[in-house]
């Protein structure tokens, strides 16, 4: 029988802490010996679904390239790590029933006025001017749909990102002592 690794999605506004704790959780999961993966939804939408804008049709096309390039990744690494918005609740339902078991949703939970304020990219500075349609969280017609029963849910908007990934560590069954989420 062949191994099945994990899929953790991360799920969240823009500018939440999503790519950073993946980065960091990856850091820590091979330091502990294990294989690991990292798909990042704005790397695999512009190399593989260049295509695609940001309509809700879009972005569910793009949520299921996603879950199927994890589950085959899943073969061959213990943990892939999903950093990609997905906010839609359909589509994280529909990646958890490809991947089963398997798939653990984790919410990284920062207010819009958090991710607005952060605005690393100045992509909500550039939507709320009217430069960005359909930008996430921020136009009516691309809700963020909140998680309403996520397998694991870390603060971004309260607590610093070495106490989610101690919390994420802990969840999965993982200590560390020397966390610091800028060694690469």
């Amino acid at each position: 029988m062949s191994k099945i690794g994990k899929i953790i999605w991360f799920t969240g506004l823009s500018g939440s802490g999503k790519t950073t704790l993946a980065g960091a959780l990856r850091n820590e999961l091979l330091g502990f010996g294990k294989t690991c993966e990292i798909l990042d939804g704005d790397a695999v939408r512009s190399s593989l679904n260049r295509h695609l804008g940001f309509s809700r049709a879009d972005i569910r096309e793009n949520n299921k390239l996603l879950a199927e390039l994890a589950l085959e990744k899943s073969k061959k690494y213990d943990f892939v790590l999903v950093s990609a918005i997905s906010p839609f609740r359909e589509d994280r339902a529909m990646a958890r029933s490809l991947a089963g078991k398997n798939f653990i949703e984790l919410f990284v939970d920062c207010s819009l006025e958090k991710c607005i304020e952060r605005d690393v990219k100045g992509l909500y500075k550039k939507a709320l001017a009217g430069e960005i349609n359909n930008f996430i969280g921020v136009s009516a017609s691309n809700p963020y749909e909140i998680p309403e029963n996520p397998d694991f849910a870390v603060k971004t908007v309260i607590e610093p990102m070495e106490e989610s990934l101690s919390k994420l560590l802990a969840f999965l069954g993982f200590e560390s002592s020397k966390i610091n989420i800028y060694e690469s």
